[in-house]
């Protein structure tokens, strides 16, 4: 069998978890050097790698807890850390923490944040300071994700859609994106923003609003909002998202990114 049917078989628990240890070690690996992802765009779609997210999960279950210090800090844990980041070119700035078996491209500077397994990070992206990208995310390159900005983990059930930050975006302090969310290119989220599959993302820059959910359009730019609801008790104000305006090549070359949202009020 190949790897991914030894792995599938031993997630249906159609064989013993053991007999797959090397099958699941080599998958591990393959996410820790880029070779394999969670999910892939396809066609203009992300297909999920449901095999790959089984082989995650199956590691959880494979590993023994162990104690590993790293100068003054202890760790006790099933995970070790990434290593050879100066060979792939990779910042980490104490005391972030990258996990093996998520993958950084070359010239990714992650701040003390946390990137788990799973997760790909793309070339030229920062992940600042106490931002999170959690298991299975896929954050594109170029993408700034500023500080405390949460990017949420999706590794169960292995078919769901994690969480994907495409080229160009750019993440607003303390903003939350979680449920299998989609940030398209070039899109910004002001700060606070706060996107779930279930978050109601209307484009007010028309004649009448345009509602989405799970997905930030892209080029959009994104700040909170709120809209209101009837209740047996009254009315009230529930959160919402308001995509304000659309980036542009004109725009960006007329003026930074930074100028021309604060020309929008936006708060990054």
């Amino acid at each position: 069998m190949s790897d991914a049917e030894t792995i599938r078989s031993a997630f249906a628990g159609e064989i013993e978890a053991g007999l797959a240890r090397d099958a699941v070690d080599r998958a591990i690996a393959a996410l820790d050097r880029g070779q394999l992802r969670t999910a892939v765009k396809e066609g203009g779609e992300w297909l999920v790698n449901e095999w790959v997210k089984e082989a995650i999960l199956l590691y959880f279950r494979l590993r023994d807890m162990e104690t590993f210090e790293i100068g003054p800090y202890e760790y006790h844990d099933k995970i070790p850390l990434k290593k050879g980041l100066a060979e792939q070119g990779v910042r980490l700035v104490p005391p972030g923490t990258v996990r093996y078996g998520a993958h950084c491209e070359p010239g990714v500077i992650v701040m003390p944040g946390f990137v788990n397994i799973g997760a790909r990070v793309g070339a030229g992206s920062m992940v600042d300071t106490w931002a999170t990208v959690g298991s299975c995310a896929q954050v594109g390159r170029d993408v700034h994700l500023s500080g405390g900005v949460g990017i949420g983990g999706v590794l169960e059930p292995p078919g769901a859609r994690p969480v994907i930050i495409e080229d160009g975006a750019f993440i607003g302090s303390r903003s939350i994106v979680v449920e299998g969310t989609i940030v398209e290119e070039r899109a910004v989220l002001g700060a606070n923003t706060v996107i779930t599959r279930s978050t109601p993302i209307i484009d007010v820059t028309g004649p009448e609003p345009v509602e989405y959910r799970g997905r930030v359009p892209a080029g959009s730019i994104v700040v909170p909002g709120t809209r209101p609801k009837e209740f047996p008790s009254g009315s009230y104000d529930l959160s919402c998202a308001l995509i304000i305006g659309r980036r542009s090549p004109a725009t960006d070359e007329k003026t930074s990114l930074n100028d021309f949202l604060r020309e929008l009020d936006v708060q990054v």
